[in-house]
């Protein structure tokens, strides 16, 4: 009797546990993609972007809310990252504040390894973790906003799977290179191309920063 006792408190325990990590991941309005597009940056552009942040979302419950990824373009159309993602604040999975709005995002922030979680509540590895996956696609400036037309800086505006380049930034806020640039989340240096394997050999995996705008 007393073991079929102590199952049963397990379970409902872990039952409860369950349910407010749920809790807590349908409130969240932040999170970085547990898994990349497959065909390196490759997403079918900022709406298929935007459908990977959903469903990732949706999938742990946060379905609710409209996600867009943080990602700029370029050329006539260009479109600024920092424009498409809401007003804020944002919170992680634990619940966990990394920015109270827009300005404090660009600014000084509270997004590093162990707040800028996957919409699973899980740490991204990190500078000194095997593999590395800090680099975070963003294609966009410090301040957010797009790159001029000219050098393409976003894989053809998140359409290729091949030759080109894309800015990234680091969520560890680590790296090498110059420390300012090392440290910045959205805009630490280009990628080698926009394939799987041009992404993972300068330590990314093609992951997104997904916001909630509403």
């Amino acid at each position: 009797m007393t073991s079929s006792l102590g199952r049963s408190a397990a379970i409902a325990i872990a039952f409860l546990c369950a349910a407010a990590a749920q809790g807590q991941q349908s409130s969240m309005t932040f999170f970085v993609t547990s898994t990349g597009s497959g065909k390196g940056a490759d997403f079918g552009g900022l709406a298929g972007a935007d459908k990977h942040c959903q469903t990732l979302a949706a999938a742990v419950g946060a379905g609710k809310h409209t996600w867009h990824a943080y990602l700029s373009t370029q050329g006539a159309s260009a479109v600024n990252a920092r424009d498409r993602i809401g007003k804020g604040p944002w919170t992680n999975a634990k619940g966990v504040v990394v920015a109270r709005d827009v300005a404090e995002l660009h600014g000084n922030n509270n997004l590093n390894k162990q707040t800028a979680l996957t919409e699973k509540g899980d740490v991204v590895n990190g500078r000194g973790d095997t593999p590395n996956k800090h680099d975070i696609l963003t294609g966009s400036k410090p301040d957010g906003t797009a790159f001029p037309a000219g050098d393409d800086m976003t894989c053809g505006n998140w359409t290729k799977n091949g030759p080109g380049v894309a800015m990234v930034g680091h969520h560890d806020r680590q790296g090498l290179g110059a420390p300012e640039a090392a440290a910045s989340w959205n805009s630490a240096h280009p990628s080698k191309d926009c394939t799987d394997d041009g992404l993972r050999s300068t330590g990314g995996a093609g992951l997104l920063y997904c916001f909630a705008v509403d």
